[in-house]
């Protein structure tokens, strides 16, 4: 089937749920399935509207369909030696670009080189009246619905169903070394802050029990330069280990345990057990293992906090918004969904 066939296909089943007054669950490769609340409805399978509709490696833009899996747009632009900024996470090998920028996943160049949504330049949607509407464009300058094509992303579906997404993309970099130094979390910390202030080229960083990593990525001479300044060990098979970082198949990130994703203030004091804690972004991003519930959680750690995975709680997922915040997501949700038909559930139990 075509896919402009599949996009009216997947329109006039937005239409006919509207008229049954039915709410249907956005899936694309399922790969995040873990991640969010449970939402109720009936599913929308976007993973056949896939494919390559533009990319000009002279121009650094990819414009793809949503359901186009995301291991095929790497792959498309390791040819050209590009790659996505952002480094998000697959979690499957069915994952979609769809389901990655819903989610505004991004990996370890998070901190150093922006989010996902740093890297959105326009979004195609169907909204909650069957509508296929357009955001944004293909180029940096071109900024007319720009902050629409950010809202969407993020909005993991409650906003409505992505059709298409471009994309800015970068060149890989000449060469990336990682550095080990062996050091408690205070002194890491200490480091990181000292490092965050200097024109260094890091692209990730992460600490667990008494080891802080280090990626350098640029041309050779300046890594090495600056290799002989910062100290430490090359990390051998950096790939692999960035990898396991990324996709979180390193030790660390066991399934047995609630995983709680905390964003705070990089110079936020150690609070929780050396082995139940893995910092990355600089210590922005603290990883958390403790089987506790989302108020049990130390008011210590000052920032947002997520359920990210857990084997049995499903619905303690996301801190409970403000009032006034509260209100901006409905107002956003009443202008894009106003019927509530999309992923109801899946962000607050409110919308």
């Amino acid at each position: 089937m075509e896919n402009k066939d599949i996009s009216e296909q997947l329109k006039n089943t937005v239409q006919l749920s509207l008229n049954n007054k039915e709410k249907l669950i956005i899936k694309g490769g399922n790969s995040k399935h873990f991640y969010g609340r449970t939402p109720a409805g009936k599913t929308l399978n976007i993973a056949e509207h896939q494919g390559i509709i533009n990319y000009e490696p002279s121009e650094l833009v990819i414009t793809v369909r949503a359901g186009t899996k995301l291991k095929d747009i790497e792959a498309l632009l390791a040819k050209n030696n590009q790659m996505l900024a952002f480094e998000p996470p697959a979690f499957s090998d069915h994952a979609t670009i769809g389901g990655t920028i819903a989610c505004n996943l991004s990996g370890p160049r998070r901190a150093y080189t922006g989010a996902a949504r740093d890297y959105v330049l326009g979004t195609k949607i169907i909204n909650g009246q069957a509508e296929i509407l357009s955001f944004g464009g293909e180029v940096m300058k071109n900024v007319a619905g720009y902050d629409v094509s950010r809202l969407i992303t993020g909005a993991m579906g409650t906003l409505g169903v992505l059709l298409e997404i471009s994309l800015k993309v970068v060149p890989k970099p000449e060469t990336e070394i990682t550095l080990v130094h062996n050091c408690t979390a205070e002194q890491a910390l200490v480091k990181l802050q000292q490092w965050s202030v200097l024109p260094l080229p890091i692209t990730a960083s992460c600490f667990y029990q008494d080891q802080l990593n280090i990626r350098l990525s640029g041309s050779e001479k300046a890594i090495n330069t600056i290799q002989q300044s910062l100290g430490g060990e090359v990390l051998n098979e950096v790939n692999a280990f960035w990898y396991s970082v990324k996709e979180q198949t390193h030790p660390f990130f066991d399934k047995e345990k609630n995983l709680w994703r905390v964003s705070t203030a990089s110079n936020t004091p150690i609070t929780t057990k050396n082995k139940d804690s893995f910092y990355e972004w600089g210590g922005a991003l603290r990883w958390i293992k403790v089987d506790i519930s989302i108020d049990k959680i130390p008011d210590s750690l000052n920032g947002h906090i997520t359920l990210f995975r857990s084997p049995a709680i499903k619905n303690e997922v996301f801190q409970p918004l403000p009032k006034h915040l509260l209100q901006k997501h409905r107002n956003l949700k009443q202008a894009f969904d106003p019927q509530g038909i999309f992923n109801i559930g899946r962000m607050y139990p409110e919308f």
